[in-house]
């Protein structure tokens, strides 16, 4: 007797996406009966892909616009406001980081509890597919045993006995009971063409199954990936890794809708045949399978008796009395022809054998095995399946924000740069405290062997040995002399003021200059005398 079926209830979300408008490209109303035969239906599949598509075009607008935004206006660069900047830079960076992450954590949920939900799919496809294998195995064996093995050794029996007439009449007997075996095994189904089915839908599930969940891995991968190279290039201050990953940033952006389009259209489609997946079924089996057997095994409750009950019951006493007229002539026919014996004997292991076969064929053919093979598929399909789907949506709309938010980030980071480095620009190439000029010192050690400030070899003999004037003179009438020119690579740059009067050491002049200083100096001694 059949237990009682496990009843199968469409988990909450699922209910939710069957509820999902579903429209065709003309916005004409689709029914949300799963038929994905129907091109209407694909349609309606089709347009919720249209949908997230548009979202990513007003993404990419937006971006676009504020992009432009943020290139055009110019901002006053004072210190409070890139103090500011670089803040804002820092903290929207954190937070992408942090939603990349919380996205790649959802993701890697969802993903594997898809790929649990297709296992099990998998899983009880096989079962079914080793049920139904297992169901014609069995058909076959017992049929080639009632044509062919039971059929040789009756011919050499009807030879033995010929000369009994009563014992031809139960060979006799013993072959329209075999027969009438043989036609009871014909009427049940035959599940070749399903196994064949089942196997290739098994093999395509897995393929695919393999290579959605490998894509998504590759996704979280390069999504962290560029996540952190981009934060490592904002903390880095290199603009060319920051442009790069930003532009990486902009493909796996397009990337996390396309997979948000797939699993909505995925999502919506399996919801609708896990709201009915036995009318479905049904439907789709009835040139295959008989209905009332499709209907045994997808509903198996106490109520149905088993569509094969009857053939299986005539098998049984079949097979029965067979064996009683084998008996029968092992006790009175074999003493008095013993060669029969071997080929009695042969019959009553052939008739042993159906009868083992006859109960496991009666077990596979009950509803419980395979309902409960169809109920995992659905629960694996249905449930995990679809709720993995969500999560993979939820890490896609979360990797679109962390993606967005760098790409906005972005401009602010480049302004900050830009103005970091006219500043550092505007600072003498030759100050110490200068980090663009330690930097190139770092690189060319040549540059920073500099000679003293004070060092006084400049030519002038006597000169060095002056003291200081006690007034100073601001309008001196030279207009050029050098500075230091080791300071410039040994280019000699020349000022517009000398440094006579200012007690400062003098500077080393070019040939051309000398004679003017020293004319100047003769002036200045003439209207100032020095102590003794």
């Amino acid at each position: 007797m059949p237990a009682a079926r496990v009843e199968y209830i469409a988990p909450w979300w699922v209910e939710w996406l069957h509820r999902v408008p579903h429209l065709g490209l003309r916005l004409q109303p689709v029914d949300s009966t799963f038929s994905p035969a129907d091109e209407t239906y694909q349609e309606s599949l089709l347009f919720l892909g249209v949908l997230v598509a548009i979202g990513l075009g007003l993404n990419l607008a937006f971006l676009a616009i504020y992009l432009v935004c943020a290139c055009c206006c110019r901002r006053d660069h004072a210190v409070q406001t890139k103090q500011r900047g670089s803040c804002c830079v820092t903290w929207t960076a954190v937070v992408a980081g942090l939603l990349c992450c919380a996205a790649v954590a959802v993701g890697f949920y969802g993903n594997s509890e898809t790929n649990d939900g297709v296992d099990q799919l998998i899983y009880s496809l096989d079962n079914a597919n080793h049920t139904f294998s297992r169901i014609d195995e069995l058909v076959s064996g017992n049929t080639q045993r009632m044509k062919m093995d039971l059929e040789q050794h009756l011919a050499r029996l009807s030879e033995i006995f010929a000369a009994r007439g009563d014992y031809i009449q139960t060979l006799k007997f013993m072959q329209q009971m075999a027969g009438n075996v043989v036609f009871q095994l014909s009427g049940l189904p035959v599940w070749r063409e399903v196994t064949m089915q089942l196997t290739d839908l098994s093999h395509k599930t897995a393929w695919v199954e393999y290579y959605r969940w490998l894509s998504y891995l590759l996704l979280f991968i390069l999504d962290l990936v560029i996540c952190l190279v981009t934060c490592l290039g904002l903390a880095k201050r290199s603009k060319c890794l920051l442009a790069s990953m930003l532009c990486c940033g902009v493909l796996t952006l397009i990337l996390s809708w396309a997979s948000l389009a797939a699993d909505t259209a995925t999502a919506v489609g399996t919801s609708d045949f896990c709201m009915a997946p036995d009318t479905y079924i049904l439907n789709n089996t009835q040139s295959q399978i008989n209905t009332e057997v499709a209907h045994y095994y997808l509903h198996c409750s106490q109520s149905l008796s088993s569509p094969f009950q009857q053939s299986l019951t005539i098998f049984q006493r079949s097979l029965t009395t067979m064996q009683i007229q084998v008996v029968g002539l092992l006790q009175f026919a074999v003493p008095l022809f013993p060669t029969a014996e071997k080929d009695l004997l042969s019959i009553q292991l052939l008739l042993n054998s159906s009868e083992t076969s006859l109960h496991q064929l009666t077990a596979v053919l009950d509803c419980r095995g395979l309902h409960k093979d169809y109920l995992d598929a659905l629960t694996g399909i249905c449930n995990d399946g679809i709720e993995g789907l969500l999560f993979l949506g939820l890490f896609s709309l979360l990797a679109a924000l962390a993606f967005s938010t760098l790409t906005c980030a972005g401009p602010q980071a480049w302004k900050y740069f830009i103005t970091r480095d006219r500043d550092y620009d505007d600072i003498d190439d030759d100050d110490p405290f200068n980090p663009q000029a330690r930097r190139i010192a770092a690189h060319n050690p040549q540059r920073g062997q500099l000679h003293s400030f004070c060092s006084y070899s400049s030519g002038l003999g006597s000169q060095c040995s002056l003291q200081p004037p006690t007034q100073t003179i601001s309008n001196a009438p030279v207009s050029e002399y050098m500075n230091q020119a080791m300071l410039f690579g040994g280019n000699p740059r020349y000022e517009n003021v000398p440094l006579i009067g200012r007690g400062s050491p003098p500077p080393t002049y070019s040939p051309s200059m000398r004679t003017t200083y020293m004319s100047v100096a003769d002036e200045h001694l003439r209207h100032y005398e020095f102590p003794s």
